[in-house]
């Protein structure tokens, strides 16, 4: 019951932030935040099992992801906010404004992959399912997973709607979330 509580209460300012993507199922912002919500639902269900056998095998997997997800998300946010020159003339009403960059980013961590940040969130999301390994969690990792491909997906689209030709070429060049696989 605690958890439950815990995930509607820690829920409220997640629907708060994303509001206006639920009414735009066409938007990265839809599928984002669903994939947010089963997040969720891994951090409160493995809170508890966090600093449990810290050196077995799963741990140590899940530190390593967790640590991925974080220079992830550090890299892409500095370049995005240093070379995205973010716009708030865009008009997308369902971007964040660090969203609206009006450069094509195409070095550091980009030069490698398209999705950064949505990439940090799968290693967030696979290195919070490690803490306590369940079928039910297993689940929901896919399901968060599969919700940051859509969001992935969407993404795209927009940004070929916003760059063009200079982002079907960037796709070219670049994996969707991990450097030389994927």
């Amino acid at each position: 019951m605690e958890r439950v509580l815990a995930f509607i209460i820690l829920s409220i300012p997640i629907i708060l932030i994303s509001w206006r993507s639920l009414v735009h199922i066409k938007s990265h912002g839809f599928y984002r935040l669903f994939s947010w919500e089963c997040i969720l639902w891994l951090l409160v269900s493995n809170f508890s099992y966090w600093y449990d056998d810290p050196f077995c095998l799963s741990q140590l997997c899940s530190w390593i992801l967790l640590f991925a997800a974080l220079y992830l998300v550090i890299s892409g946010v500095i370049l995005l906010r240093k070379i995205g020159k973010p716009n708030q003339n865009r008009d997308e009403k369902g971007l964040y404004n660090f969203e609206k960059t009006s450069e094509l980013i195409d070095s550091g961590i980009f030069k490698y992959i398209r999705h950064p940040l949505y990439s940090s969130l799968i290693f967030l999301t696979w290195g919070i399912f490690l803490k306590h390994v369940t079928l039910p969690l297993f689940l929901i990792s896919i399901i968060s997973t599969i919700f940051l491909w859509f969001t992935a997906l969407f993404d795209e689209k927009e940004c070929i709607g916003y760059f063009g030709e200079k982002y079907k070429s960037y796709m070219k060049r670049t994996k969707r979330f991990i450097p030389f696989v994927v």
